[in-house]
């Protein structure tokens, strides 16, 4: 069991009702998921609870062994930097990064920096000639492979992906949507997609349902 969440219960300050309400989910090693929903059904909470970007009121979170619950704000950063790799919508490049240095970055903060590896993904990804430049000379789709290369550049064994295409035009949205679906499953990673799209949902063999925090 890759990912365990049991009676997960996340309630944000200020408000009086919880925006997730008693989760659980398994995802097995190599399970591919999509996670879709209305705005508010709790979609982007859940992914940071797993991610370790925030903790739950009550419940478990546990990734590959290992309950979250206990960790302090370096124990998940560690998480995140080895274990669970995370995708944005806003891609979240360092600017003064060249595209090379962008994909490499995740996996040397791991110790895990492959430069076959990253050669690979810029290649897998279309990036080949583009490693020289910085992220605003790229185009939004550009910028997108670059974010799925260095999150996948460390091989973690769980990738989170939030509305990973949002930015991008339809059919740009589907190319990058079925590289990233490809490269996680060569490394046998789990793989969680956040996506508002019935069509990119459809690209996954399995897909939960948010409905005001609970799972339908």
């Amino acid at each position: 069991m890759l990912l365990c969440l049991r009676d997960v219960t996340k309630t944000y300050a200020g408000t009086e009702t919880p925006v997730l309400r008693g989760v659980s989910l398994d995802l097995d090693r190599g399970g591919m998921l999509a996670l879709t929903g209305e705005s508010g059904s709790g979609k982007s909470t859940l992914l940071h609870l797993i991610g370790g970007l925030d903790t739950a009121d009550r419940g478990v979170v546990a990734v590959d062994g290992t309950d979250l619950t206990p960790l302090d704000d370096a124990g998940r950063a560690a998480l995140r930097r080895g274990t669970v790799g995370v995708i944005f919508q806003q891609f979240n490049l360092i600017p003064s990064l060249t595209v090379a240095a962008n994909i490499a970055f995740q996996a040397r903060l791991a110790g895990r920096q492959d430069a076959a590896r990253d050669r690979m993904l810029a290649e897998r990804l279309g990036l080949s000639d583009h490693l020289h430049k910085y992220p605003e000379q790229l185009s939004g789709g550009q910028q997108q492979r670059v974010a799925i290369a260095r999150t996948l550049a460390p091989q973690p064994a769980l990738v989170l992906a939030d509305e990973p295409t949002g930015n991008l035009d339809e059919g740009t949205a589907d190319t990058v949507m079925a590289l990233l679906r490809d490269l996680v499953a060569e490394t046998g990673a789990g793989l969680i997609l956040v996506t508002h799209s019935e069509r990119l949902a459809a690209m996954l063999p399995s897909r939960l349902h948010l409905r005001a925090g609970v799972l339908a």
